[in-house]
């Protein structure tokens, strides 16, 4: 990680955080302060950063294998909703009740049980009470919350932003030292070049120090195909090979940290791209819609887009001054997870092999 002077200046601050963070989990290590365990397979998916690692999207390939097989949950806190305490995710929740990426996998996951609670204990007894035959829980970004003693836990890091090239808080972004990676099971780098090389993967795996009992598998994103966002306002399902052939205009809009890989994605099939980048979980605005429809009126061309992030989906989805004129041109960019290497098979086969183990029904 590049130091620069503020960096230099905010180093203090990070060790003096730092140490409160080494003796919090101390403390944890030697149960002084106590993490409670539970009689159900618990999965948690964290990082040592703040942000941006792709928890959700990895959350969403663990449900896609999961779901079929195991009567699964999965817990958040529900970050920037507007409500407290636990919610169960039903037919009228939506962003601002469960939080944005809470949402999203509601809409995707059907089957699966859906609950927000800043606190996680509260969060898990009351999933097991009100669902009794509970199979499996999966924690999101529960890597720091300690109170809860998971079974088996995952830790992500961006490739862009490997945590041993970062500072702690606030010189950097990791919000415990890298050490506390060596309570994961597994650390999966993400974001990868899909084409990453053996070799680049052997250097990684030593700079982060993979211990003995952990494994290290290194992910990359996909696109999906485009897709409505108000299906019962679009009259046309868009394919970005249309968008492509036709050259139609597209503004992308963004609240998510590392939005410029999905920028140069599109760009391969337009040459007609505008970009909108807002704060991660960014609160959609009047003044944002105005600006988005005059980027959108730029275009002469009377097709074209606005895309967004299926996370920025479900914000808006629920938002109530999206103006009508946008919604029928609004579409969402889905993205999903690949683990590289051929390891797809062993990753899901040892965190399965956890559950069968740790099942209360076995």
């Amino acid at each position: 990680m590049k130091k620069n002077g503020l960096h230099i200046l905010l180093f203090p601050l990070s060790l003096l955080y730092g140490l409160v963070i080494i003796v919090r989990n101390w403390l944890f290590n030697f149960e002084i302060i106590p993490s409670k365990s539970f009689n159900i397979p618990i999965i948690s998916i964290g990082n040592l950063a703040v942000g941006g690692t792709g928890k959700t999207p990895h959350t969403e390939f663990l449900l896609s294998f999961f779901q079929n097989n195991w009567k699964t949950a999965v817990l958040s806190r529900g970050y920037k909703r507007k409500t407290k305490g636990f919610q169960l995710a039903n037919e009228n929740s939506n962003s601002r009740t469960i939080g944005d990426e809470p949402f999203q996998i509601y809409q995707k996951f059907p089957k699966v049980t859906i609950a927000v609670d800043e606190k996680r204990v509260r969060g898990v007894e009351k999933l097991l009470l009100n669902t009794p035959d509970l199979q499996l829980i999966i924690l999101d970004d529960a890597f720091q919350h300690r109170f809860i003693n998971p079974g088996f836990s995952i830790v992500l890091t961006d490739y862009n932003r490997l945590y041993s090239r970062d500072l702690i808080l606030p010189a950097g972004r990791l919000r415990e030292p890298r050490s506390g990676s060596r309570r994961a099971d597994f650390i999966v780098v993400t974001k990868c070049p899909s084409d990453i090389k053996p070799i680049e993967m052997r250097i990684i795996e030593s700079e982060l120090k993979i211990e003995t009992n952990q494994s290290l598998f290194f992910s990359c994103s996909e696109y999906n195909p485009i897709r409505p966002v108000f299906t019962e306002l679009t009259f046309e399902n868009l394919t970005l090979e249309k968008i492509k052939d036709e050259n139609i205009p597209i503004v992308l809009v963004t609240g998510i940290v590392s939005p410029e890989p999905i920028a140069e994605y599109l760009s391969t099939y337009t040459k007609n791209l505008k970009t909108i980048f807002y704060p991660d979980h960014h609160t959609f605005q009047t003044v944002d819609f105005v600006e988005i429809s005059k980027q959108l009126d730029s275009f002469s061309s009377s097709d074209k887009i606005l895309l967004l992030t299926e996370k920025d989906a479900a914000r808006l989805l629920s938002n109530p001054i999206f103006p009508d004129a946008l919604k029928a041109i609004t579409y969402a960019l889905p993205i999903q997870i690949k683990i590289l290497n051929n390891q797809e098979e062993i990753f899901t086969h040892k965190i399965n092999e956890y559950v069968v183990e740790n099942s209360r029904n076995r």
